[in-house]
């Protein structure tokens, strides 16, 4: 399985990282995880009013997949499970501070054309 990730990936870093932030709400959870750890519900209720329990456990689904995040189940009742960065998630904040840099700057251009 790991060999077959590799192939897939191969050695470009652009394409790499592309092929590993597919999701749409990949960058955006990443940056609401970079900001502390997790629970679902917390996410959810930080996440557009449109998005299902089911898009948004296939979204965190891929993202652990990926080694970006990890899921902490706790064996208590009611369940209890948390959502953090990885520590190559966390490499990952700097890209997540540039984009919000570019995104405000971005905003700013669209508003005055």
């Amino acid at each position: 399985m790991a060999n077959q990730k590799k192939e897939l990936f191969g050695v470009c870093p652009y394409v790499t990282s592309q092929k590993v932030l597919t999701g749409k709400w990949s960058m955006y959870i990443l940056y609401l995880l970079s900001r502390g750890t997790l629970r679902f519900n917390e996410l959810q209720r930080q996440m557009p009013e449109n998005m299902t329990h089911a898009t948004l456990s296939r979204q965190l689904k891929a993202l652990e997949d990926e080694g970006l995040i990890i899921r902490k189940e706790y064996s208590q009742i009611p369940p209890k499970v948390e959502y953090s960065l990885s520590d190559i998630g966390k490499k990952f904040e700097k890209v997540l501070v540039t984009l919000e840099e570019w995104g405000n700057e971005y905003i700013e251009y669209m508003h005055t054309k």
